[in-house]
């Protein structure tokens, strides 16, 4: 149960933009925009570094929800996502992939943890400055979304298959695609 009534059944940050529709629609639109919008990075790699991160800060609903997400959108290699949690180095991803999340890892700690070496790697490893960029910025706002979610108790989904579902949602119609859903 959530600490506060938020007035819906719906799970995690879902119930949180209904109960807040002002902030929720923004919320959304930063999702649409940094996890399906422009940018030099896959739908795969943005979804696997907001799994990442989310995973790391130990948010179930949002952990839930992006890595399957990014398990549909990597279809045949969707043990990537697993892995990718629990071994990096072993993971069949790029080695800029890898350098680029090893940078979120250390934006989900703290920023300034972030050093001129792991900057300096991505970038001998193909990376671009949006690429970084985009990185950063993405486990930032995961990490404002994970502590959003957990610090309000949302609720998650009980029912097998629900980040499933949700994910199928996704990947058919991006994250605008719940506004009607949410703020009907």
């Amino acid at each position: 149960m959530a600490h506060i009534d938020i007035g819906s059944n719906f799970p995690g940050i879902m119930g949180l933009m209904k109960y807040r529709p002002d902030t929720g629609k923004l919320l959304l639109e930063l999702s649409e925009t940094l996890l399906r919008g422009d940018s030099p990075l896959s739908l795969e790699e943005r979804e696997l570094i907001a799994a990442y991160v989310s995973h790391r800060n130990e948010c179930d609903f949002c952990t839930g929800v992006h890595g399957s997400v990014a398990k549909q959108l990597l279809k045949n290699n969707s043990n990537v996502v697993e892995t990718v949690y629990q071994n990096l180095e072993s993971a069949n991803i790029t080695d800029k992939l890898k350098a680029l999340i090893k940078i979120a890892a250390k934006v989900q700690l703290d920023g300034k943890q972030v050093s001129e070496d792991d900057i300096q790697q991505a970038k001998n490893l193909g990376a671009t400055d949006r690429e970084i960029h985009d990185t950063v910025l993405i486990a930032a706002a995961f990490c404002m979304f994970n502590r959003y979610v957990d610090g309000l108790a949302t609720t998650i989904p009980k029912e097998p298959g629900a980040y499933e579902q949700i994910a199928c949602k996704i990947v058919e119609s991006g994250y605008s695609g719940s506004k009607e859903l949410l703020f009907e």
